[in-house]
């Protein structure tokens, strides 16, 4: 398993964080929108601003500048940098840790396990550290990204009952994390009613974008 250089698992790191301090704070960098010439500069800032780690991928990555853009990443942070992959062309050696992500609020079955399948022997050659993840999309006011590449209908952003539903089912399905997802460009976030419904309801840690 491939680990930070303090030899703590990526996800044992974070989770310490979440508890000393209530929270951790991950930096979500999209390939498409920041250049590999000034991710290191953009890291640092990072490092400044009091982040916990990064989080590398979008719903579509044209660039195909990924390693360079980690390598750069790490070339000025010692913070982690985690893969949040749109599909299974978005894998990199560089990277400390992947969240597995189950699209598990869609009915797709790409998102669902398909894209899985084909990134599990490329995971499992690169010694990933993988993190299960049960990524829930929220409604939020607009049509984003990532609802419109997978083709699937948010979880209402009235409807806390079904975004539990869809937390404790990754839960017993064996996952690490929930993911709530607003979706970039997002208009409205996910709401505070519905992330203390779900962090109350399991046992998982429960992490918010968008």
């Amino acid at each position: 398993m491939k680990t930070t250089s303090r030899a703590q698992p990526v996800f044992e790191r974070l989770l310490s964080v979440a508890t000393r301090r209530g929270s951790a704070f991950l930096v979500l960098v999209d390939p498409d929108a920041v250049r590999p010439d000034a991710a290191a500069d953009f890291a640092a800032l990072c490092n400044e601003g009091g982040a916990d780690g990064f989080l590398v991928g979008g719903s579509l990555t044209f660039s195909g500048n990924l390693d360079e853009l980690i390598r750069s990443i790490k070339r000025s942070s010692s913070l982690p940098v985690v893969l949040f992959p749109g599909n299974a062309c978005q894998i990199s050696e560089s990277a400390d840790a992947i969240l597995f992500l189950s699209l598990l609020s869609s009915r797709n079955p790409d998102f669902l396990i398909g894209e899985h399948v084909k990134a599990a022997p490329i995971v499992r050659r690169l010694s990933l550290e993988v993190v299960p993840t049960a990524y829930l999309l929220i409604e939020s006011g607009t049509l984003t990204s990532v609802q419109y590449v997978t083709q699937s209908l948010p979880i209402p952003r009235e409807k806390t009952d079904i975004a539990v539903a869809h937390a404790l089912a990754g839960e017993y399905l064996g996952m690490k994390l929930v993911y709530l997802e607003a979706g970039s460009g997002a208009k409205l976030p996910v709401p505070r009613e519905m992330i203390e419904a779900v962090c109350a309801a399991g046992s998982l840690p429960v992490a918010v974008g968008g």
